[in-house]
């Protein structure tokens, strides 16, 4: 059961993505696309064609997809239905990489189209709709998007009840269902979709896909034969075409099938096949569950040495090890493989591996833990010092205050002796002036003690913030996220065998509040502890940070300049969070529609400029504020030995920071 759930998890990923699918006939249908964009011939069709170019090359050449869409936007000026389509394929195009960035260019599609009452334009909106509720699903769950899909998309294209488009729409609801354990339902709307594409579009690849997914809703249910009645048709449908990329998804239903009727030996040769088309398509997380699929046969059939090889290959790709649990998960197997084929010493290597990934988070609890007492002893030790310090000042304040004394009673008793008050009232002049600059020099070591201090306490307290970020955040993701994804799973599957859909519909709505529970909390998760500051470094973070501030209203120009990916993950992540506050607030306070942020290093010299073009606020608010925020922003600042500089009016507010990033 736990192979149907991958495998109807990828088979939604390619469906929730593959919109506009390309013909069966593929390098044909590609072809004259681009005979028609490098001919002179009407601007309109190679517009469009290029449109369609863009979305092919979207998930294999990215820059090739965006060639293609620039060509196409320059023909569009003074053509208000191609910029409509224009905008819908811009979200297609940042669909897998910038969903918010798609969110807005599908919403800006709608508003276009819906200003022309055609045919092709209803279809369009349909699916600039179904897209919208793509990007948000990770937000909303999947209710939303199934609400997207009844109540936006298919409504719009009902009214043209035999096209193409409504079939697909159909099967897009039933795959989504499926997951759902919606099982008779998703069979229902699979019948709604082939009875349109097996009588009008008898050899589209929509209804190659509905064949897949009805497979797979049977498979889903442990009813293989029935699978196998539409894995014949789709096989029928694929076999012309052994150049088309969508031989990857037939192989790795038939894949699935041969697993779901046990017939092992069967599904070697298949996943060899699947390998081979997903490798050559550049469909990188398919091959490797194909080889994953590969291991898991050959263990069972005792093949320890190929398994181990394809184990071992899994974890070089690095597609699926690139996530920690997934890497844990192979270390272990490895291990265990190890141990069978009778290898201690290698199994023993695997273990430490894996045991070492496992107690990370109990390390880094440790040094946590052990940098607080060293804190706490540091600062006692300099408060001892300083105390000293404050008792030699009392000292010479004592030895100060008797001089003076007896100048002045040697000035009287010798009034007449002018010669000698003169000489002792330069001394006296003289050691006040000694004893002036001892006090300044006092005060000034009392100062860098305390300032020092401050630094440390800052440095540990920021540190011990961030090591409880990652640590909470891991705990969330890791291990409550990973414990109700499971729970999910297990009800999922006990529901499918000991309950009824239409009886139980109170269950069932349990059930879909635990998912959208389990995808808040992850969101959590990674709120916390920013990944891609850990996995990718800190610019590309911070493109990231801006990308999720930006809105509807508001427009976010980042500027990185000469940003070091060596710097220490600690002033990686001051940064950051500086970054972070400065944008909180001005999204918050300011109004703005506009927010340039600029981030330069220059060495050992790192400069933070943000401007937005808001209302501003009182020159001397933010000394009197007591934010949080602020005091934070303050704290990181002057931990990383930086200044700060703050000018605003009515026209909008400037920051200028400059933080040093070798500090201590």
């Amino acid at each position: 059961m736990n192979r149907l759930l991958i495998f109807l998890s990828i088979l939604i990923s390619f469906t929730l993505q593959a919109q506009q699918i390309i013909p069966l006939n593929e390098k044909p249908y590609i072809d004259s696309l681009k005979n028609v964009v490098s001919a002179k011939g009407n601007t309109q069709s190679i517009t469009e064609s290029a449109f369609l170019l863009s979305n092919y090359f979207r998930n294999t050449d990215s820059s090739l997809s965006k060639k293609y869409l620039e060509q196409a936007k320059k023909l569009t000026k003074n053509k208000p239905y191609l910029l409509a389509k224009y905008y819908y394929f811009e979200g297609q195009y940042n669909l897998d990489h910038d969903k918010e960035k798609a969110a807005l260019s599908y919403q800006r599609s709608i508003k276009e189209l819906s200003k022309f009452k055609t045919e092709e334009s209803a279809f369009l909106q349909a699916l600039a709709w179904y897209n919208y509720g793509v990007t948000q699903k990770n937000k909303e769950g999947y209710p939303f998007l199934l609400k997207t899909i009844l109540e936006k998309s298919i409504p719009l294209v009902e009214k043209y009840e035999n096209n193409k488009s409504l079939g697909f729409l159909y099967t897009q609801l039933a795959i989504i269902l499926t997951y759902n354990a919606e099982f008779e339902k998703a069979g229902n709307y699979n019948k709604k979709a082939l009875a349109i594409l097996e009588k009008s579009y008898p050899y589209s690849a929509e209804l190659f896909y509905t064949y897949l997914n009805s497979a797979s809703n049977f498979c889903y249910q442990a009813k293989g034969d029935e699978a196998k009645k539409f894995l014949d048709k789709a096989e029928k449908l694929i076999q012309p075409y052994p150049e088309s990329s969508a031989n990857a998804f037939y192989y790795y239903g038939k894949t699935l099938y041969l697993i779901t009727k046990q017939r092992n030996e069967e599904a070697l040769p298949v996943i060899q096949k699947g390998i081979f088309y997903s490798t050559k398509f550049s469909q990188n997380l398919l091959a490797q569950m194909f080889y994953f699929n590969k291991y898991d046969i050959l263990k069972k059939l005792k093949r320890y040495d190929e398994a181990k090889k394809t184990l071992e290959d899994i974890l070089a790709e690095q597609s699926l090890a690139s996530d920690l649990n997934n890497k844990k998960t192979i270390y272990k197997q490895l291990s265990l493989l190890n141990q069978e084929m009778g290898n201690p010493k290698e199994a023993l290597l695997w273990e430490q591996k894996y045991s070492k990934l496992n107690d990370s988070l109990n390390t880094e609890s440790v040094k946590l833990e052990i940098n607080k007492i060293e804190t706490k002893f540091n600062t006692a030790q300099k408060e001892k010092k300083i105390a000293n310090l404050n008792a030699e000042k009392k000292q010479r304040e004592l030895e100060v205050n008797k001089k003076n004394s007896y100048l002045m009673g040697l000035s009287l008793a010798l009034l007449l002796l002018i010669i000698f008050f003169i000489f002792f009232f330069i001394i006296y002049r003289k050691n006040k002036k000694i004893s002036e600059q001892k006090e300044i020099n006092l005060q000034q070591k009392i100062t860098d003690i305390k300032q020092k201090e401050e630094l440390s306490l800052t440095k540990a307290i920021l540190e011990g913030e961030e090591r409880e970020r990652e640590r909470i955040a891991r705990d969330l993701h890791d291990g409550l996220g990973g414990m109700l994804a499971g729970v999910k799973i297990n009800f999922s599957t006990w529901s499918s065998n000991h309950l009824n859909p239409e009886k139980d519909k109170e269950f069932y709505r349990i059930l879909s509040q635990l998912d959208n529970s389990v995808g808040e909390l992850r969101h959590v998760a990674r709120n916390l502890m920013p990944e891609s500051l850990l996995n990718f470094g800190l610019e590309t973070a911070l493109n990231d940070l801006c990308d999720f501030y930006i809105r509807k209203d508001l427009d976010i120009d980042f500027q990185p300049i000469n940003i070091e990916k060596k710097l220490p993950l600690n002033i990686q992540l001051n940064i950051y969070r500086i970054v972070q506050e400065l944008l909180a607030n001005a999204v918050k306070h300011s109004g703005a529609s506009n927010i340039l942020l600029q981030c330069s290093q220059s060495e050992d010299n790192f400069f933070i400029t943000i401007e937005d073009n808001g209302k501003g606020f009182a020159k001397n608010s933010a000394e009197k504020t007591k934010s949080l925020g602020l005091r934070n922003l303050k704290n990181r600042v002057d931990y990383l030995k930086g200044k700060m500089e703050i000018s605003s009016d009515n026209e909008g507010t400037t920051i200028n920071i400059e933080l040093n990033t070798h500090a201590d």
